[in-house]
């Protein structure tokens, strides 16, 4: 099957991008990577009447350091997190989870802020970005504003972006010395989505202690609190936390998040 027919504008600028997305509506969409959109318009899932091209806005692959926090631009891809060619705020988290996620091709064109927009519940960035505590910054035709990473997914492929606003930066906080973290996910072969998600995040010297449950059918559940993940450190306990917690997923699905949380609990333990 190939794409319907739709025209392609070329964003020289992101105020030239949000302004052709405005004149577009919904008919419009952006376009980085094009990793997972491309796929969509050949099973023609996505119709489109215009697609924005992003690639050639420079400023959208800045990176700034800031004292408390590193920016990256939206089109930074997720082979540069994984070659170190940026910055890591993340003690080595950022890096880890981008040489997970699919394949060294993808990799190589796939983008931070892509794969974000897109949001699938499954996605590895749409769940270690609320972990790490980032917020987004959009711009649109009508000026720009900030949204936790956390608050940024209403569902599944749904997101807080307005008509003609674009994800432009993320800001991920620094990680002190102190910090741990561990990630898990439970694939059945390489390369493919998470059918199970779990990570988990302690730096006592930023007073942060939270676990993230992903590949849900909707958006990341984000929980914290002091000794939260202590009080996981056996089976019974995470039988009930999770029941309480309301994670409503199929038997294969909740046996596959136990074991990841299972595991998650362990790598924390291990690490103190």
């Amino acid at each position: 099957m190939k794409a319907v027919a739709y025209r392609l504008e070329r964003g020289s600028s992101i105020d030239a991008a949000a302004s052709a997305l405005r004149d577009a509506g919904w008919g419009g969409k952006p376009i980085a990577g094009g990793q997972s959109l491309g796929a969509m318009l050949n099973l023609r899932l996505a119709q489109p009447e215009m697609l924005v091209d992003l690639d050639g806005i420079e400023v959208l692959r800045a990176v700034r350091e800031d004292a408390d926090a590193i920016v990256f631009g939206a089109m930074c891809t997720h082979a540069a997190f994984e070659d170190g060619r940026l910055p890591d705020p993340s003690r080595g988290l950022m890096p880890t989870v981008a040489r997970g996620i699919a394949y060294r091709a993808v990799r190589n064109r796939g983008t931070i802020g892509g794969s974000l927009c897109h949001a699938d519940p499954a996605a590895d960035w749409v769940s270690t970005m609320p972990l790490l505590g980032a917020t987004l910054r959009l711009e649109g035709p009508d000026g720009g504003r900030t949204v936790p990473a956390a608050d940024f997914m209403l569902a599944a492929f749904e997101t807080q972006l307005a008509e003609g606003e674009l994800l432009t930066a993320v800001s991920v906080p620094r990680l002190s010395a102190q910090a741990q973290w561990s990630y898990r996910k439970f694939c059945r072969k390489t390369g493919e989505f998470a059918h199970a998600l779990v990570c988990a995040l302690r730096d006592p010297a930023l007073g942060v202690e939270r676990l993230v449950i992903g590949a849900l059918d909707g958006a990341p559940r984000v929980f914290e609190g002091a000794g939260l993940i202590a009080s996981l450190s056996n089976a019974s306990q995470r039988a009930a936390w999770l029941a309480d917690a309301g994670i409503d997923v199929d038997p294969a699905r909740a046996t596959q998040l136990a074991e990841m949380l299972r595991r998650v609990v362990m790598d924390m333990e291990t690490t103190e």
